[in-house]
């Protein structure tokens, strides 16, 4: 589902639960942002190739967090384009997704999904592709959790820092998210932002009077 010109929301099933992974393309780059749950491998390839990308083209893909059901494919896609990608993390989710440290909220799996992450990101920075992508430290789902605001499009990429349901954002979901003060105060780092749509991991698109449902589950 196209969002905006070169912004791509996919849609994948697992077991009744649809998570949107997005793919930002632009005439240098291709860039995915969360990778699906471990065993979605071939989804994500023919969701992908559905937009008209092949992951052979795959440039570059930037983790939102360390929860399995975003890191899931990793191994695969760095299997698949070995040196000829980059992947983006903040630096403390990253021993996490490299294996060095258990899953916070999956550590009970024998063998999780893991893949090196090339480059740390933090929070304020710019990664100059596709219109601007800027990085926003945004934890308390998990302690490296980051958003990403498309400048072009004015999209938000919140990750799991809220879910929407029917196109209404729902807030933080408290049953996966330790820290509820930080992921709080994370909220109001979206408050100065030109947003027009919103983009969740779980629920999809909101792009309805958008400030004002950020300013309500600000004051919250």
């Amino acid at each position: 589902m196209e969002i905006s010109k070169g912004v791509e929301m996919l849609h994948l099933d697992y077991h009744g639960n649809v998570i949107h992974p997005i793919l930002l393309k632009d005439q240098e780059m291709t860039i995915l942002i969360d990778t699906g749950f471990p065993g979605q491998f071939e989804d994500l390839s023919l969701a992908m190739e559905k937009t008209g990308v092949s992951l052979d083209k795959l440039n570059a893909v930037i983790l939102t967090h360390q929860d399995v059901d975003h890191i899931g494919n990793l191994p695969e896609i760095l299997q698949t384009r070995g040196n000829t990608i980059n992947v983006y993390a903040h630096e403390l989710d990253k021993p996490y997704i490299q294996g060095e440290l258990p899953l916070l909220k999956d550590g009970h799996l024998d063998n999780p999904p893991k893949g090196k992450v090339h480059d740390t990101l933090i929070d304020g920075q710019e990664l100059p592709f596709c219109g601007g992508i800027c990085v926003i430290h945004t934890p308390g789902h998990t302690p490296g959790h980051i958003s990403l605001y498309l400048k072009e499009s004015k999209i938000l990429i919140a990750g799991d820092s809220m879910y929407s349901v029917d196109g209404m954002l729902g807030g933080i979901h408290a049953p996966t998210t330790p820290d509820m003060n930080a992921a709080k105060l994370s909220l109001r780092k979206y408050a100065d932002l030109d947003i027009t749509s919103v983009i969740c991991y779980h629920g999809g698109l909101s792009d309805v009077n958008v400030k004002d449902q950020l300013a309500e589950l600000i004051q919250d």
